[in-house]
């Protein structure tokens, strides 16, 4: 169920969507992104700090004599995709596309704060939070560090992202994990070089990285606990440039995701032990780095049950049924600071190949309605108490 909205300012949103779709900017280089946030907030007459953690803005909407306040967040960068969907607003920047819908979500916030300009009927303050660099680039840290909860004080905070293959415009909801923490894996394997006909002369790195790859899936079959979740993922192998030579190193990149500060330590360890381990059997040294870009974004359980009943009031389709998914969101951050609430608003049906993080993926205008009435119902529920 999609949610009406006054007509003019559904159809402006969508202008602003839509400019920003064929405008994108990629983490840490959000510049003409923010500045099209300013002037759109300068139209709303709602008073900002921007340049906060890099490009990052913090708008701000006080009614009444209320101390209560309330954080509302969205992300504003793009990914270094081609995009393929033909579209009239396609991207205008060769490689880059909003291809996980912050265009969407930027326009959401702001339209949230269009709606609680409108409503009077309410006290406290709320601040909107748009985050650059969520793609890896480390915007919500760099926002933390930047004073963002001592310069503008918020007894929590809420954001949501776009969901594909849920139904448009309803609120999925987690109580706990709602998405996964993860971290970067590279393994280089450095051995000795030398003829593929004298393999005797040499030690094999790349018969070594084959083990390391193999042995790396025991990890989670064989050291986390069933009732966890993990992943441990190669998504490249790299050595040798010629067929007849066996190389000096070979180098192998993935991913590592959890629920739980103690299983990402465990995956850590045990990815060291792992790649030293068949090193050391093979004769040969192991370069292991493993770092840690986000935490689990785990929602708490009284924000999370303020977020349902903030759907229910202002009627707003609402599931809890749904499994936390192993995809990481910067967000995690944020709550590790605050308490607060991540949700996933439905952007309806997954065609093939529309899903998130794909070249014909497209943000689904439909649903703002649905994303700024949540984002302007859940700060006013919050204020509440």
């Amino acid at each position: 169920m999609l949610r009406a909205m006054d007509k003019k300012l559904a159809e402006t949103l969508t202008g602003w969507r839509r400019h920003l779709h064929a405008n994108p900017e990629l983490s840490l280089n959000e510049r003409n992104t923010s500045a099209f946030v300013c002037e759109r907030l300068k139209e709303l007459g709602i008073p900002f700090v921007a340049g906060v953690g890099g490009h990052g803005i913090v708008a701000t909407i006080t009614r009444g004599n209320s101390n209560r306040s309330v954080g509302l967040r969205a992300d504003m960068d793009a990914l270094p995709i081609t995009e393929t969907t033909g579209l009239p607003y396609a991207s205008n920047t060769p490689g880059v596309m909003h291809a996980c819908g912050h265009d969407g979500h930027t326009t959401s916030l702001l339209g949230a704060g269009a709606l609680l300009m409108q409503d009077t009927n309410w006290a406290g303050t709320v601040h909107l939070v748009f985050q650059p660099a969520e793609e890896g680039g480390g915007g919500a840290m760099n926002m933390i560090k930047d004073g963002l909860f001592s310069r503008f004080p918020m007894e929590s905070i809420y954001g949501y992202h776009n969901w594909p293959g849920l139904e448009a415009g309803t609120v999925m909801v987690h109580e706990g994990p709602c998405m996964a923490g993860g971290g970067r894996i590279e393994i280089t394997m450095d051995g000795l070089a030398g003829h593929a006909a004298l393999p005797h002369l040499t030690r094999d790195p790349m018969v070594a990285a084959g083990h390391v790859l193999v042995a790396l899936q025991s990890i989670v079959a064989r050291n986390v606990d069933p009732l966890d979740t993990a992943v441990v993922t190669i998504g490249t192998i790299e050595g040798g440039k010629a067929a007849n030579q066996i190389p000096s190193k070979v180098t192998m990149r993935g991913t590592q995701r959890f629920y739980r500060d103690e299983v990402r330590d465990l995956l850590t360890e045990s990815i060291n032990r792992v790649a030293h381990g068949i090193a050391t059997t093979f004769g040969m040294k192991a370069q292991v780095d493993v770092s840690v870009g986000i935490g689990p974004t785990v929602n708490h359980k009284p924000n999370a049950g303020l977020a349902v009943e903030a759907c229910n009031e202002f009627g707003i389709p609402v599931r809890t049924d749904m499994q936390p998914a192993m995809t990481g969101e910067d967000f995690s951050w944020f709550l590790r600071e605050r308490p607060g609430a991540f949700v996933w608003i439905g952007n309806g049906p997954s065609e093939p190949g529309r899903d998130l993080h794909n070249d014909a993926y497209n943000f689904n205008d439909e649903i703002l309605p649905n994303a700024s009435g949540f984002l302007a119902g859940v700060a006013r529920r919050a204020l509440r108490g």
